[in-house]
């Protein structure tokens, strides 16, 4: 069976009747986790942005509290979890803003509760996700670029 692609997804869906899109939607969100996630943040939380990056910014705060920082190998892998946890959340939003939010509220904890200073590859998942801000921050309005780069000024 070969996957159909999203211009002729979308085809199909628009000739599907209104009704059987409920349908279509819960059975696509039994299948996997993450479209269950993403239907979740569609239909309840994406009408109040604040307070979706408030509830993410949390859960990072929780993820770094428990961070196991006995070996740097351990210490490695927690901080690869948190930013995966952090980008799929980023994902579901799709809005550059709360990207650049998150990624600096990542950066501001880990800066904080972890020693990176003498762990070359946990120093360079930081130095990434600077530059990852920094770019991002590009595509911002002017107020937003100003804003986020006096945050960015002390992440350096």
């Amino acid at each position: 069976m070969t996957t159909a692609s999203l211009p002729e997804l979308r085809r199909a869906i628009n000739n599907v009747p209104s009704a059987d899109l409920p349908e279509l939607c819960i059975r696509l969100a039994r299948f996997k986790k993450e479209n269950k996630e993403l239907l979740s943040y569609l239909l309840f939380e994406s009408d109040d942005e604040p307070e979706y990056i408030r509830k993410i910014k949390a859960e990072i705060d929780d993820h770094f509290s428990e961070l196991n920082r006995n070996t740097p190998y351990l210490t490695k892998k927690g901080i690869r979890k948190t930013l995966a946890f952090t980008n799929q959340r980023i994902r579901y939003s799709g809005q550059k803003r709360t990207e650049v939010e998150l990624l600096i509220h990542f950066c501001k904890k880990f800066k904080k509760e972890v020693p990176f200073r003498y762990n070359i590859t946990i120093k360079n998942i930081y130095l990434r996700q600077v530059q990852r801000i920094k770019k991002t921050i590009g595509t911002l309005h002017e107020d937003l670029q100003f804003d986020f780069s006096e945050e960015i000024k002390m992440l350096e």
